[in-house]
């Protein structure tokens, strides 16, 4: 007879995804009771079989049905009732695609975050809900498209539906929260990258596109110039970082820009990686804003990815206060690197 877990104290909503995953597995690590929110039961047995792969105790995890498209997270009253003692939430569940419409990326993007803090707000043990954003989506203050500058047609059209509707639930979020009394910290994320040791799980959007055209010859110009800075995390770190999160916030909100500071700009990147993966690298840069006005036929990139292609740099001192806090610290960038590109050339990129 397989024995009951114990009632869950954190829920992990998108457990399924990549990065859900790694969550759910430094957490059972920790002995955490946990509660994994996926769509159906199938999710539910491949998650258990990837877990038990990776060395963990599945015995204390919970698995419950939900679809944050729903208000109350779609939950049956049993599974609603099963977590009565979670007093931690982290939502990583998004639709994170490029070309998507308003109609596909709002949903889950917008509504789904605000459906999650309203469930959160009926715990009676809450403590903190975890919201992933993205470290551009994440700022304060976009100097591009300020959202009270703009229309949230326009916003959607000028930034794609990907990035507006994560802005826009970013924001939707933080402003609901205090109004709710809900705990709330945003954690915004760099392009995540497979784990430091194997290069496993890591994104198949954004910088994995620029190392797949490079792998495939396909990249003879560099979009950016010298300066372009596309910074990457591990996923095992951010995993880390998650977990730590509601042991080491206190204020009622926070917010963290995660990212390895480390990261060679763009251009040293894509060398290192044509060197590594044995590959002509690019001939040359060509600014962004000449790539924006070529066909996508002739340039192969989605109009999506370049808002990332940019000089700026980002305040991390909070996570890194965090971090230091919690014992937490960046693993070696360029071997993790170098794992993450071969395993992406052993995975044909996500498509297999």
């Amino acid at each position: 007879m397989t024995a009951t877990p114990p009632p869950p104290r954190t829920l992990v909503l998108g457990a399924n995804g990549f990065l859900g995953r790694w969550l759910v597995l430094e957490l059972l690590t920790r002995a955490e009771p946990v509660a994994a929110a996926v769509r159906d039961a199938r999710r539910a047995t491949d998650l258990r079989h990837w877990l038990r792969e990776h060395g963990a105790d599945t015995a204390p995890l919970t698995t419950v049905t939900a679809d944050l498209t729903h208000p109350g997270l779609g939950l049956t009253p049993d599974d609603d009732a099963r977590l009565t003692e979670v007093r931690d939430v982290h939502n990583l569940a998004a639709r994170y695609e490029f070309g998507l419409t308003r109609a596909q990326a709002e949903p889950p993007n917008v509504l789904g975050a605000l459906h999650a803090l309203h469930w959160s707000a009926t715990r009676p043990r809450l403590r903190r809900l975890v919201h992933l954003s993205g470290y551009r989506v994440g700022r304060d203050a976009d100097p591009r498209y300020p959202l009270e500058a703009t229309t949230t047609a326009d916003l959607y059209t000028r930034l794609g539906a990907y990035e507006a509707s994560k802005r826009l639930g970013d924001a939707a979020v933080r402003v609901t929260a205090p109004r709710l009394g809900v705990p709330l910290t945003t954690v915004n994320p760099s392009s995540v990258i497979g784990h430091s040791r194997t290069g496993e799980a890591g994104q198949y959007l954004g910088l994995a596109q620029l190392v797949r055209q490079l792998h495939r010859g396909r990249l003879p110009l560099l979009p950016g110039n010298r300066r372009t800075f596309l910074p990457v995390v591990t996923v095992d770190h951010l995993a880390r970082f998650l977990a730590a999160v509601p042991t080491h916030d206190r204020a009622p909100a926070a917010a963290h820009t995660v990212l390895d500071p480390a990261t060679p700009v763009l251009p040293d990147l894509i060398s290192l990686l044509a060197t590594h993966l044995g590959v002509r690298p690019p001939r040359g840069r060509i600014p962004v804003p000449v790539v924006r006005r070529l066909p996508r036929a002739l340039t192969g990139a989605d109009p999506e990815t370049l808002t990332f292609l940019s000089e700026d740099r980002y305040d991390t001192s909070s996570a890194d206060h965090l971090s230091a806090a919690a014992g937490i610290t960046h693993p070696p960038v360029i071997p993790a690197l170098r794992h993450w590109s071969t395993r992406l050339v052993q995975d044909a990129f996500g498509h297999r």
